[in-house]
Parts: structure tokens; sequence; C-alpha cells
């Protein structure tokens, strides 16, 4: 574990926020926890849970001394934050976020921030359906892949003290370009959520298939699909708005890819669908290798996970397979 941070200012304490707290509380990584929500009702409920050492609906208080200040809110609303912060920002202070969108993120934070405050962006690959302060979970990151998207000049102190604070959690940790890493995501992660939210969709405006008919024989996969589209929708919205040109040269790709699969099911182009079906399989195996999934289909439901008990650490401990 890396040099222990004086004090951590959480902006934003949904579900990554509070499993940052309960992480931080729990493996010793910072002395002081500031807790910060515009709204007072989840201000109290983290107060309930013991999240925090410091409460306020207001950022600028939240950060006034920390010496870290980790943006877990919708992209959305970074620029506006960012503004309120700057002024009460102490010098040499790291700003990070969790956002799954890095372009964006710096575009509307460094504009903002005063000189000798270090802006590295980070993403923790990892989430439920869940939201909400009382949704978070210490071992959320435990196994997972943190990306850190820093622009090439800034300070490699501050990259490294980010480094260490993800690995202290658990998670396993690297460095890619922003634009790059907004174009795996796309792939990886917004484009499956779009399908989601649409088939979904799709399934509750089908007027020859009762919603209860929906609900009650749903098979695995569009069961799976409802779970990430119970995900929340200011995110969502966000993510897509925010990385649209990425998302959009994806889902053209999907779009023609799908049409070369109608095709080949309305001429019955069985090799096609089998050489296909076969590619994909070995994908799937191979995820589960590189232990970021389990043989359950379970599409990532948060297992209950301990800490290493001789260690205290997250090291050893069992891998929670997050989306």
């Amino acid at each position: 574990m890396g040099e222990k941070i004086p004090r951590v200012a959480l902006i934003g304490i949904g579900l990554i926020g509070s499993s940052i707290a309960r992480g931080v509380r729990h493996w010793g990584l910072a002395d002081e926890i500031a807790v910060q929500s515009r709204r007072a009702e989840t201000v109290a409920t983290a107060e309930r849970f013991g999240l925090g050492d410091r409460y306020t609906t207001r950022a600028a208080e939240a950060v006034d001394g920390a010496d870290l200040v980790i943006l877990s809110i919708p992209v959305g609303a970074y620029g506006a934050v960012a503004q309120e912060i700057a002024p009460a920002l102490k010098p040499g202070a790291i700003v990070s976020d969790v956002g799954s969108v890095k372009v964006s993120a710096i575009r509307q934070v460094e504009p903002w921030l005063p000189d000798g405050v270090h802006f590295v962006p980070a993403h923790p690959v990892a989430g439920t359906e869940h939201s909400g302060p009382e949704a978070g979970f210490t071992e959320l990151f435990i196994g997972r892949w943190c990306i850190l998207t820093p622009h090439a000049e800034v300070d490699r102190t501050a990259v490294a003290r980010m480094r260490a604070l993800w690995e202290g959690l658990g998670a396993q940790v690297d460095e890619m370009p922003a634009d790059h890493h907004d174009m795996v995501l796309a792939i990886t992660s917004h484009v499956p959520h779009l399908i989601a939210y649409n088939i979904v969709g799709t399934a509750a405006h089908l007027e020859h298939v009762t919603q209860s008919e929906v609900m009650k024989f749903a098979a695995g996969g569009f069961r799976d699909f409802t779970r990430i589209a119970a995900s929340d929708p200011t995110m969502w919205r966000d993510v897509f708005l925010h990385n649209r040109e990425a998302v959009l040269e994806m889902l053209g790709r999907f779009t023609e890819d799908l049409t070369a699969l109608q095709r080949a099911i309305r001429w019955g182009e069985g090799d096609m669908l089998f050489d296909l079906f076969t590619r994909t399989r070995a994908i799937r195996r191979g995820i589960i290798e590189a232990g970021q999934e389990t043989e359950a289909p379970d599409f990532g439901r948060p297992h209950i996970v301990e800490p290493s008990l001789e260690t205290g650490s997250p090291d050893g401990a069992e891998r929670n397979p997050g989306p």
C-alpha cells in the first residue's frame, strides 16, 4: 500500500462513491473522509452508514483542505462542479473521478483547475445495477480493472498516488490515452447497455406479448438484459451524450454485423451462424480465464467476498465479478 492520504473528499456518494468510502475506511487508506451530495437525504443516509468523518451538501466545503478529491457524479455535471470547487482546492491537491467517459471528463474539468492541482481521470470498471449510498460494498473493486487516463504532462507522482489508492482498494490498474479508453468502453460497455435498454423497451411495447408473459417467462438472456437496463438512467443518459462519437462508430459496426446475421438467418446459412457462435464462445471463455467473470451466467451480480484474514488487505481475496 502506498502512503496514506490525509484527507479524501468524495463528491457524490452513490454506489461507486460509497464503495470507495467503505474500502478506504476498511483498509486504512486515508485519515479522514469528507462526504458530499447535493441532496440532504443522501447525505443523511451516508452518515447513517458511517461512510465519512465530515458531511455536507456543498461541494466547495467538502474539498476544503482535501489532498484528494474524487468526483463520483454523472459526467454531465463535471463542468459545473469543477467550477464550483476550483477556488477551494488547495495547492498540490489531486482531482480524480470514476466516470466511464474520459475525453469529456478532461474537457470539462481541466480548464477550471488552478495551477498546481493535478487531474488524474480514473474509471473503475466495476458496478451493479443498484445505486445510492446503501448500495456500496467494500469488495466492489477487488480483482476488477481501474483505468487511468492522465495527460502525458500530468505529474507522475500524482498518477502514482492514484495507482496506489486503487491497488489498495483491490483493483488492477492500467493506463491508456483518454480517446482510446472511450473507444474501448464504447464496445465493451456503452453499446451493450444501449442494446439492453433497447431490447427491454422492445419487449415492453410488443402488442401480441403481454408484460406479464415477458416477466413470467423471461429466459436467462432476457433476464440478464433487464439487469443492465435497470442501471441508473441519469448516469447512462450522460454516458451516451458525452461519448457519442465512439458510441455511434461502434453502433454503426454493430448494425452492419446485425444485418449480416439477419441475412444469414433469412437464407439459411447455418455454417456462417455456427462459425460466429464458435468465435463468440471463445471470447466468453477468455473473459472467464482473465478472471473478469465467473462461469455462472449471472451477468456480474455481486458475490460476497471477504478480505484476506492474514493481511487485512484485498490481496488474495476472492474476486468480485462486477460488470
